[in-house]
C-alpha cells in the first residue's frame, strides 16, 4: 500500500508542486521569522554584554536604555568620587563615564545621519573592560581621541556621512553652541558586533565635559572593574558606602537585565508583529490544502473505491492519503526552512534601511527554528488533509462500478446552522467588547467570524456568484453562463478556494479602515486644536537646543511664541509624560477646561481627565512627582482639562523643570505671527534660521497633519507588503483549484470544443470562472473588513476619534482581485485550450 501511495504521488507532480507551494510559503515565512528573531536577539544580547562592566555607578532612578525623551540630568559626580572608589579594595579601577542623549551627527552634505529607529548614543573614551574582561570598544581604523575637538564614529555612521579620518565632522549639540565640529580621528564598533543601528559618537572625556557640562570637570556615571575574586554583589555593596547623595551602584548583572527587559519590550513587538503575519500565511496555506486534496479526493473516487473492492480497509485508504500529506509536508517544510534563512536576509535587509541593523553572522538556522517549522508544516497539513481522508475513507467499493463516479456531497443544512450559531458567538463577543471599550473581544469575534465566513461561504456567497453569472452572460453571452455555471456547480469548492483570499483581504480592509480612521482623527485632532499658526518640533521627537528658539524669537513677524519641554517622571510607582509650558502657553492654545485654570503660578500644575481618571487626583491634590537622584517636585493641582495633543498628562512651569535638575530644552516651539505680517516671507525667515538645525522641522496645520499621515502610512505599507503573502497563497490555490478543475473536466472540455467552442472563448471561460473566484473572495472579505474595522474604531474611539472608510482603497482591493483572478487564470486556461479534442472525448 506505501508502494501504492508513493508511485499516485510521484505520478501527480504538477499538482504535488501546486500543493507544496501553498506550505512553502508560510512555512517559510515563519522559518524567516523565528530566524530573524533570533538573530535580532542575539545581535542585542552581544552589545548589552559587550559593552555593560562588573559594575556602575549612576544617579538613582535611571533606566537604562532610555529613550531621551526625558532629557538630561545635570546630577554629576566629581573625579574625588571616581578616586574614593579607586581606593577600595574591592575595585580594581573605576572609570569616569559622561554619557548623554540629543546630540545629532550631519553628514558631510549637511543633512541628519540617522535620527529614526536605533539612537545616536555620545560618549567619552576609555579602555575600561566589560563584565568579561574585554574592551568595550574596538577600534577598526585610526586611533581613539585626545584633544577636545577629536572625535571616533562607528563604521556605518563615517560611511552614511561620507566622511574619512582626518576630515571635520559636522555635529549639532542639544545644549549650549548649536553647531560644533570635531576631526575624525578613527572609526571604532561595539565589542559583540555591530551597532544594530546605532550611530557611536566617541570623544575623549574633555570633550565630552565640554559639550555636556560646558567644561566642568565631572561624570555622570562610573564603570566598575572588581579586583580579583571579589563578585559583583561584593563589589556594589562596598562601592555603595562611598556614593554622594542622588547616587547609587548596581551590578552589571542588573544593568544588562534591566537593559534586556527595556530592548526586549521592544524586540517582542517586533517579533509579535511579524510572528502573527506568519500565523495568517500559515492558516492560508491550511485552507488551500484542504481545497486541494478534498479535489483530489473527488476525482480519485473510482481509484479509491477499486482499491476497497480489492480488500484495502477504510483505514489503509486513509492512511494511504495522509502518508501523501505527510511526505507532501516534509518535502515542502525542507524547502521552506532553506527559503526561511533567506527570507530572514531579506527582513533584515527591510529593517536596516529604517534604522535597525541586525549583525549578518546573528542569523543562523537553529535548531529551535528548525524543529518548530517542521512542526507548524507537518501539523498543519496532516490536520487539514484529516477531514479529505476521512472521505476518502468512507467511499464505498460499489462506487467502482458506476460510470459516474462523482461522490455524492452531503447537506449544507448542518455546517449552515452550526456556522450561523458561531457567528452569533462572534457577534456577542463584538457585543460585548463595544459595551467595555475592549478590542480585545471584538478581535476574539473578529476571529469567529473570519474562519467561519470561511466554512460556509458556499452558501452566503451563492448570491454573489449568482450576480457574476449574470453579469458574465450579459457581458460574454454563452461563454460567461458557462463560467458562472461552473463557479456554481460546486460552491463548495469555489467557496474554500474564495476563503484563502477572503481572510487576506478581510485582514487587509480591517487594517485600512482603522488607518482611515487614525488618519481621519489625526486631521479632526489638528485641526480643532492645532490653533497656532506654525509649530517647531524635533523630527525624531526629542528635545533640541533652545539656541533655534532663541534664533527665531529674533525674526521680524513672529509675535507670540511659547516654548515647551517634555520630560518624563515617576508617580504612583507609573511613568508619565511632564510638560514645562511658558507663560504665553495659554496665549496660543485655548484648552477644554473641566474645572479650575491652566494659569499656573510656581508650584502649580494642570492635568488631563485621563490622568485624573487613572490616578484619582483632584483640583487642590498634591502631586509627588519624583526624578533622577531623587529629585522631586510637589505642585498643586489646580487645573483639569479635555485629553489634548498640545498637553500633557502632567504640566507645570517651565522654571519648575530646573528644580528636578532637568537641563533646559525645548521639545517644541509654537509661533503665532503678527499682525498683518506677510505669512510666507515670516515662514521663510523662520526656515532659514532653523536650517541650520536639520533635527528640527517647521510645520503649518496641514503640514503637521501630512507629516504623521506619511508615519502612519509608512507602517500601513509595512503591513499591507507582509499581507500580501497571504494574497500571493490564495493566489496559488486559484491556480492549483482551476488547473486540478480543468483535469477533472477534461472529457467535458473536449466535448465543449467539439460543438464549436473556440480556444479564446475556452480560454475566457476558464478566467471568468477564476475572477468570479476572486471577486467572490474580495466582497466577501472587504463587507468583513469593514464590519470588523469599524467595531475596533468604535472600541477605540478614545484614541480613534473619528471614523474613516478607505473607500477609494476599497475599490483598488476589488481591481487587484479581478486583476488576481485574470493572473490566476493564465496557466489553466492556456492548458485547457491546448487540450487535444478527440483526446479529451475519451477521456474517462
Amino acid at each position: 500500500m506505501l508502494r501504492l501511495t508513493l508511485r499516485n504521488l510521484l505520478a501527480r507532480k504538477v499538482r504535488l508542486l501546486m500543493s507544496g507551494l501553498a506550505v512553502v510559503i508560510g512555512v517559510a515565512f515563519l522559518s524567516g521569522v523565528l530566524v530573524f528573531s533570533n538573530g535580532l536577539q542575539a545581535t542585542f544580547d552581544g552589545i548589552i554584554y559587550g559593552s555593560t562592566p562588573s559594575g556602575v555607578v549612576r544617579a538613582q532612578d535611571t533606566d537604562e536604555f532610555s529613550d531621551g525623551v526625558g532629557g538630561q540630568s545635570e546630577l554629576a559626580m566629581g573625579p574625588e568620587t571616581v578616586a574614593a572608589l579607586e581606593e577600595l579594595p574591592e575595585v580594581e579601577r573605576a572609570d569616569g563615564d559622561i554619557a548623554a542623549p540629543g546630540m545629532s551627527l550631519l553628514a558631510n552634505d549637511g543633512t541628519l545621519v540617522g535620527g529614526s529607529g536605533a539612537p545616536t548614543l555620545a560618549f567619552n573614551y576609555h579602555d575600561g573592560p566589560n563584565m568579561e574582561g574585554e574592551q568595550i570598544l574596538l577600534l577598526t581604523s585610526g586611533e581613539w581621541p585626545t584633544g577636545t575637538d577629536e572625535i571616533v564614529l562607528d563604521d556605518g555612521a563615517a560611511d552614511k556621512g561620507d566622511y574619512e579620518i582626518g576630515d571635520e565632522v559636522k555635529l549639532l549639540a542639544p545644549f549650549g553652541v548649536l553647531e560644533r565640529t570635531a576631526t575624525l580621528v578613527g572609526t571604532a564598533e561595539l565589542n559583540g558586533g555591530g551597532t544594530a543601528g546605532a550611530t557611536l559618537l566617541v570623544f575623549s572625556t574633555e570633550g565630552a565635559q565640554d559639550l555636556f557640562f560646558q567644561g566642568r570637570d565631572v561624570f555622570n556615571r562610573i564603570s566598575l572593574t572588581p579586583a580579583p575574586g571579589v563578585t559583583q554583589e561584593e563589589l556594589r555593596d562596598a562601592a555603595s558606602a562611598v556614593l554622594p547623595d542622588g547616587f547609587e551602584a548596581v551590578t552589571g548583572d542588573e544593568v544588562a537585565e534591566e537593559s534586556q527587559d527595556a530592548v526586549g519590550s521592544f524586540l517582542d513587538v517586533i517579533t509579535t508583529f511579524l510572528t502573527v503575519f506568519a500565523i495568517i500565511a500559515v492558516i492560508v496555506g491550511g485552507f488551500i490544502i484542504v481545497n486541494t486534496f478534498s479535489i483530489l479526493i473527488a476525482q480519485r473516487t473510482r481509484e479509491l473505491a477499486l482499491l476497497r473492492a480489492l480488500g484495502s480497509s477504510r483505514g489503509q485508504v486513509m492512511q494511504s492519503v495522509l502518508v501523501e500529506a505527510f511526505v507532501l509536508a516534509v518535502v515542502a517544510s525542507t524547502i521552506a526552512i532553506g527559503l526561511g534563512l533567506l527570507l530572514a536576509r531579506g527582513l533584515a535587509a527591510l529593517f536596516r534601511s529604517v534604522g535597525l541593523d541586525i549583525a549578518g553572522d546573528a542569523l543562523d538556522l537553529t535548531l529551535q527554528a528548525t524543529l518548530i517549522s517542521y512542526l507548524v508544516g507537518v501539523g498543519v497539513t496532516m490536520a487539514a488533509a484529516w477531514l479529505p481522508a476521512r472521505r476518502a475513507g468512507r467511499v464505498a467499493p460499489v462506487a467502482a462500478m458506476r460510470a459516474d463516479s462523482a461522490p455524492e456531497r452531503a447537506s449544507l443544512r448542518r455546517r449552515t446552522v452550526i456556522g450561523g450559531a458561531v457567528l452569533a458567538i462572534g457577534a456577542g463577543f463584538a457585543v460585548a467588547g463595544i459595551a467595555d471599550t475592549n478590542a480585545l473581544l471584538i478581535g476574539i469575534g473578529a476571529v469567529l467570524w473570519i474562519l467561519t465566513v470561511a466554512a460556509i461561504s458556499s452558501v452566503i456567497g451563492k448570491p454573489v456568484l449568482v450576480a457574476c453569472r449574470g453579469l458574465f452572460a450579459g457581458l460574454f453571452g454563452t461563454t460567461g453562463r458557462l463560467a458562472g455555471e461552473n463557479a456554481l456547480r460546486d460552491p463548495r469548492r469555489t467557496g474554500a478556494t474564495a476563503s484563502a483570499l477572503m481572510i487576506g483581504l478581510a485582514l487587509v480592509s480591517t487594517i485600512g479602515v482603522l488607518a482611515a480612521s487614525l488618519n481621519k482623527s489625526v486631521d479632526d485632532v489638528v485641526d480643532e486644536q492645532f490653533t497656532a499658526d506654525l509649530l517647531v518640533q524635533s523630527t525624531t521627537f526629542l528635545p533640541f537646543s533652545t539656541v533655534v528658539g532663541d534664533r527665531i524669537a529674533e525674526v521680524d513677524g513672529v509675535g507670540t511664541m511659547s516654548r515647551q519641554q517634555l520630560t518624563t517622571a515617576q508617580y504612583d510607582d507609573d511613568t508619565v509624560y511632564l510638560t514645562g509650558t511658558d507663560d504665553a502657553f495659554t496665549s496660543i492654545y485655548d484648552l477644554d477646561v473641566f474645572e479650575g485654570t491652566t494659569e499656573l503660578d510656581g508650584d502649580q500644575a494642570f492635568v488631563s481627565k485621563r490622568f485624573v481618571d487613572e490616578h484619582d487626583v483632584a483640583v487642590g491634590d498634591t502631586l509627588d512627582l519624583a526624578f533622577q537622584g531623587g529629585k522631586q517636585l510637589r505642585p498643586e493641582v489646580v487645573g483639569i482639562v479635555e485629553d489634548t495633543e498640545v498637553a500633557s498628562q502632567v504640566n507645570v512651569p517651565l522654571e519648575q523643570l530646573a528644580k528636578a535638575g532637568i537641563l533646559r530644552q525645548d521639545s517644541a516651539i509654537s509661533i503665532l505671527l503678527e499682525p498683518g505680517a506677510d505669512t510666507a516671507e515670516v515662514r521663510d525667515a523662520i526656515d532659514e534660521a532653523a536650517e541650520s538645525a536639520p533635527i528640527v522641522g517647521v510645520y503649518d496645520k496641514q503640514e503637521f497633519s501630512d507629516e504623521i499621515r506619511e508615519q502612519v502610512n509608512q507602517l500601513l505599507y509595512m503591513i499591507y507588503g507582509l499581507l500580501a503573502l497571504a494574497i500571493v497563497i490564495a493566489v496559488i490555490g486559484i491556480v492549483n483549484t482551476l488547473g486540478l478543475s480543468v483535469i477533472e473536466r477534461t472529457r467535458e472540455i473536449g466535448l465543449l470544443r467539439a460543438v464549436g467552442m473556440s480556444r479564446a472563448k475556452l480560454r475566457r471561460m476558464v478566467m471568468l470562472e477564476s475572477v468570479t473566484i476572486a471577486v467572490l473572495g474580495a466582497i466577501l472579505g472587504m463587507v468583513l473588513g469593514l464590519v470588523i474595522g469599524v467595531l475596533l474604531q468604535r472600541a477605540l474611539k478614545d484614541d480613534l476619534t473619528s471614523l474613516g472608510l478607505p473607500v477609494s482603497q476599497l475599490v483598488v482591493f476589488l481591481l487587484i482581485a479581478i486583476v488576481v483572478g485574470v493572473l490566476a487564470a493564465v496557466v489553466p486556461a492556456v492548458r485547457a485550450a491546448r487540450l487535444n479534442v478527440l483526446d479529451a472525448i475519451a477521456t474517462e
